[in-house]
């Protein structure tokens, strides 16, 4: 049986009555948060020094603001140094046999490699537009839909050999199956209100969360800065939901569904707001560094997931609204200027420039304005969000 650096630590007890600490999931999860940020902060030059080595530079378009042209060149694809501090501090602290854990981390990584390849083609090949859309959608659908049925499942049973039992069970009575009450869509503020949805809407309101989160952190991931301080803010909020959802006196006290394993996401969760402070360390204004689409894929995928096994799929629209209006922004403007060239024979557009955040700098607004404003959005939302743990 696999342990992690937590579980070795505890069979030492017994012997070292000072390691029980290592028991507790809270003080797991500070060790998380410690564990990713040294990790990122003393990988992070070595990994700046290898891209810019590698000549892996961020390409610009050309119809990009004029005041991001000097960026040209600084090297893309840090999300590597993100995705490596989670995975590892998140395997040395988490309980290995958690199931939920261990579908986050399958997810942030698959979208991950999505964004390596794109990332890899805008670098490698010099190609602005990366993976096109269409077949950079097929492999999040295909990602997306394996969780959305896999979390079909498991967020009622324990362990995985009942998910497997439950799925062929499913296939054999013809895709007929009762999901339990807190499978529903839980709506916030109110008390113990939930909508059934059913197989196929569970399916299909997970692959949106999933797959629209991951592209939304994506869009938003325009300045430096810009996105990975909102999601270490919101990842943190979803951690405390996972912690709450995960307690059986918690959950019952504060009316959130009890679904036993949840509440170790609280270490995936840490490890990441561990690890983007320490990129944050190198992509702050001037940024030495930028994620690039392997760094914001991947959280956008993380975030969707831990938002879908706590059942919070609206509060994550609540405290991701920075992300939400990114991605409406390009979709309004890119909707409004085919329909007006349809109909009108021009073009014309809502924004001066989409997404949001650079029609704030085409407002002249500074860049380093757009970013800590959009941070402080940010937090009141997460502040709205955490309230209705027990606005009720």
């Amino acid at each position: 049986m696999l342990l992690s650096l937590a579980h070795w630590l505890q069979s030492l007890s017994s012997e070292l009555g000072f390691l029980r600490v290592f028991q507790y999931l809270t003080f797991r999860a500070v060790m998380a948060a410690l564990t990713a940020l040294i990790l990122g902060l003393a990988a992070g030059p070595y990994v700046i020094r290898r891209l810019a080595a590698l000549k892996i530079g961020q390409p610009i378009r050309e119809y990009a603001m004029q005041t991001h042209l000097s960026k040209g060149g600084t090297p893309t694809m840090g999300g590597v140094l993100i995705l490596f501090s989670i995975a590892l501090s998140t395997l040395l602290w988490f309980d290995l046999s958690n199931r939920f854990v261990w579908i986050v981390l399958i997810v942030t990584l698959g979208f991950g490699a999505i964004g390596w390849v794109d990332d890899w083609r805008k670098v490698v090949h010099k190609d602005p537009e990366g993976m096109r859309s269409r077949e950079k959608y097929f492999w999040q659908s295909v990602i997306g839909l394996l969780a959305a049925f896999y979390l079909l499942f498991s967020v009622s049973e324990v362990s995985n050999q009942r998910v497997v039992e439950l799925f062929f069970g499913w296939v054999a009575s013809g895709f007929t199956v009762d999901l339990p009450q807190h499978a529903g869509l839980m709506v916030p503020f109110f008390k113990e209100v939930s909508y059934p949805l059913g197989v196929f809407g569970f399916v299909v309101l997970t692959y949106l969360v999933i797959v629209g989160s991951s592209n939304a952190v994506n869009l938003t991931d325009g300045l430096d800065g810009l996105a990975i301080m909102p999601v270490v803010m919101v990842g943190s909020a979803l951690g405390i939901f996972a912690y709450v959802t995960g307690h059986a006196v918690f959950s019952k006290y504060l009316l959130l569904p009890h679904i036993p394993g949840a509440g170790e996401l609280l270490i995936f969760c840490s490890a990441m707001a561990g690890a983007g402070l320490a990129f944050l360390w190198f992509n702050t204004h001037p940024a030495q560094v930028f994620m690039g689409d392997v760094g914001a894929l991947a959280l956008g995928g993380a975030l969707g997931t831990i938002a879908v096994i706590v059942r919070q799929e609206i509060v994550l629209a609540i405290m991701g609204g920075i992300f939400v209006v990114e991605a409406l922004s390009v979709m309004l403007q890119v909707s409004y200027f085919k329909y007006t060239k349809r109909r009108y024979g021009q073009g014309r557009r809502l924004l001066q420039m989409a997404p949001l955040h650079h029609h704030f700098e085409k407002k002249g607004w500074k860049e380093t304005q757009v970013v800590v404003r959009f941070w402080i959005v940010t937090m009141l939302l997460c502040l709205v969000g955490l309230s209705t743990l027990k606005l009720r």
